[in-house]
């Protein structure tokens, strides 16, 4: 088999592709935490960087000493089961299909608002396909578009910030004395710190996608990924959010709430900026689609390689790329936009929830590994306590995001179920098929001596009812009137054997008739034609001789149609039958 090689990712490529996802997040995440945090949201989310922070350590360890794709699945997989290794594997696709259309979808809605003429849900279907194209083509042409869409994403980001300061600069900070002196309506502080952590961990998705494709970068990349993401997301969200604070009245912040930091970009630096902010939203939440393509297309392709999915998706094109996998995914998301009906709030709940718990199991399979495989190599480890703090940190996130919609996590059960059912069917199968075995073999015994039995029975009584002989007096006709005799026989009785009777008076010859017969048997050789010469005189007498001899009844023997000379009647010779 041929081998197919593909070159491997540096640092910027593969921290784009992974970067395109979590940076993304400062569109979304500074309005959705200062929606609960109010003028503490920029605490909030240095919370959420110091939690990334501790996970940095936690993936390098993990994926230092195993490298190899498929993030908390296969950690999970070479420390505990591979049922608990699936249920990470399940919610990291449902977080990766969820990001997809959801990305998708906003990026379209972003797009709606600066070309309104567009159809949002068939321009969402039109971004899935074409980055299933792209994602075809191979990680290296996904890298190259990764890569401008994240660079224009970190320009963008910093104008914006350039022009808030500035703005800063010359307004002074009145908005934020405001903005701060004003109460809390959470319950307290610490409450609105708690909400507002929750709703921010959002920001962090994307993190784990390096590790789902690390065997794709070259050595020494994937802590490199990390530290760059960590820095982006610890650099701009907390700055825009109190930037946010610094220059939007908190009072203003629900109203634009879908386009926060395009509203920031008309305050700060007029109609351009906020267009350019606009554009930019569109290109980078594009781009966290393809992150979902990239990283669901690592994973599935080692879970196939684990049998856990069937070799169907193996199959790879010319440039290495699993085109089944991403053909699969596609399906699946756009099934899901229209399941759904574009309700991003339903896909946000699966997105949150799953996201979290990949998160979670990630730190336990950590965990799990130091216990486990103590003497195995790594170039980096977690402190212990430090884990614990950061999966606490997660479940704390997880309860905080259940409080802020529970609607949303009836939601994600609603999606994990019928997942979890299709992967234990899979993981289960051998069992699955022979216990169908098992089953086909019980029903099948007792319906197998049913159908020999009358199996049995049906040919004895079709063997029965062709055994029944027929007899046919002839006069020694010719040939062509034997041959009509033939056909009828053929056609209208169910019979293999047939009589040919001919009653002569002494000194007949028949030596040509026996000709005759000898080739109807050849024509019709379904039927045995026996050939029998009587002296004496044809009528009733013979006919009922015969019948009680051979145990013919009369009804199943034969004449012509006899002549004017013919000294019976029809109904004289005991039901006997016309044929011609």
């Amino acid at each position: 088999m041929k081998t197919i090689i593909h070159k491997k990712l540096n640092e910027l490529q593969a921290t784009a592709i992974c970067g395109n996802d979590i940076s993304s997040s400062c569109l979304y995440v500074s309005a959705l935490t200062i929606m609960y945090a109010g003028q503490y949201a920029w605490i909030s989310l240095l919370f959420v960087a110091v939690v990334l922070f501790l996970f940095r350590k936690i993936y390098g360890e993990v994926v230092g000493a195993i490298p190899l794709n498929g993030g908390a699945y296969n950690v999970l997989l070479n420390t505990s089961s591979k049922r608990m290794a699936s249920l990470a594997a399940t919610l990291t696709v449902l977080s990766y299909m969820a990001t997809a259309v959801i990305s998708s979808s906003e990026g379209m809605h972003y797009l709606h608002g600066i070309v309104p003429e567009i159809d949002i849900t068939i321009t969402t279907v039109i971004v899935l396909v074409a980055f299933t194209g792209l994602a075809i083509l191979g990680i290296g042409e996904s890298a190259f578009v990764a890569v401008f869409i994240f660079l224009i994403h970190l320009i963008t980001l910093s104008l914006l910030v350039f022009a808030s300061g500035w703005f800063l600069f010359n307004h002074g900070l009145q908005t934020f004395h405001i903005n701060w002196s004003l109460p809390v309506t959470s319950g307290g502080i610490v409450r609105a710190l708690f909400l507002g952590f929750s709703a921010a961990m959002l920001g962090i998705s994307g993190f784990e996608s390096s590790a789902n494709f690390v065997e794709e970068q070259e050595h020494g990349v994937f802590p490199k990924t990390l530290r760059n993401m960590w820095a982006i997301v610890s650099f701009f969200n907390p700055l825009l959010a109190l930037l946010l604070i610094c220059i939007i009245p908190l009072a203003e912040v629900g109203e634009h709430k879908e386009s926060l930091l395009a509203f920031l970009g008309q305050t700060t630096g007029g109609s351009w900026l906020a267009y350019l902010i606009s554009i930019d939203a569109v290109l980078v939440l594009c781009g966290a689609v393809l992150t979902s393509f990239v990283g669901v297309s690592g994973l599935l392709n080692r879970m196939t390689l684990d049998r856990i999915l069937p070799n169907y998706f193996l199959k790879q094109n010319k440039r290495g790329s699993n085109y089944r996998i991403i053909i699969s995914f596609l399906i699946l998301c756009i099934s899901v936009l229209f399941v759904t009906g574009g309700n991003l709030v339903a896909l946000a709940g699966v997105y949150t929830f799953s996201f979290l718990a990949v998160m979670g199991l990630f730190g336990i399979g950590n965990l799990l590994l130091k216990f486990k495989r103590k003497k195995l190599p790594r170039p980096e480890r977690a402190r212990g306590i430090s884990v614990v703090i950061a999966v606490s940190l997660v479940i704390t996130a997880f309860v905080g995001n259940v409080q802020l919609n529970v609607d949303s996590f009836y939601t994600f059960i609603k999606y994990l179920i019928p997942s979890l059912l299709f992967i234990g069917i899979m993981l289960n199968r051998s069992f699955l098929i022979q216990l169908s075995i098992d089953a086909l073999e019980y029903f099948y015994k007792p319906l197998r001596r049913f159908v020999i039995f009358s199996n049995r029975y049906l040919m004895k009584m079709n063997k029965k009812i062709h055994s029944q002989e027929f007899v046919f007096f002839t006069k020694g006709d010719d040939v062509a009137i034997l041959n009509k005799v033939m056909q009828y026989v053929e056609n209208n009785e169910t019979t293999k054997k047939l009589k040919i009777v001919n009653v002569k008076r002494e000194g007949e010859n028949n030596d040509s008739l026996i000709i005759d017969l000898k080739v109807l048997d050849r024509a019709y050789p379904e039927i045995d034609i026996e050939f029998i010469e009587l002296e004496g005189t044809f009528g009733p007498e013979i006919i009922d001789e015969l019948s009680k001899k051979w145990n013919i009844p009369k009804n199943f023997m034969f004449i012509g149609s006899p002549g004017n000379r013919f000294s019976y009647r029809v109904s004289e010779l005991g039901g006997v039958r016309l044929i011609m």
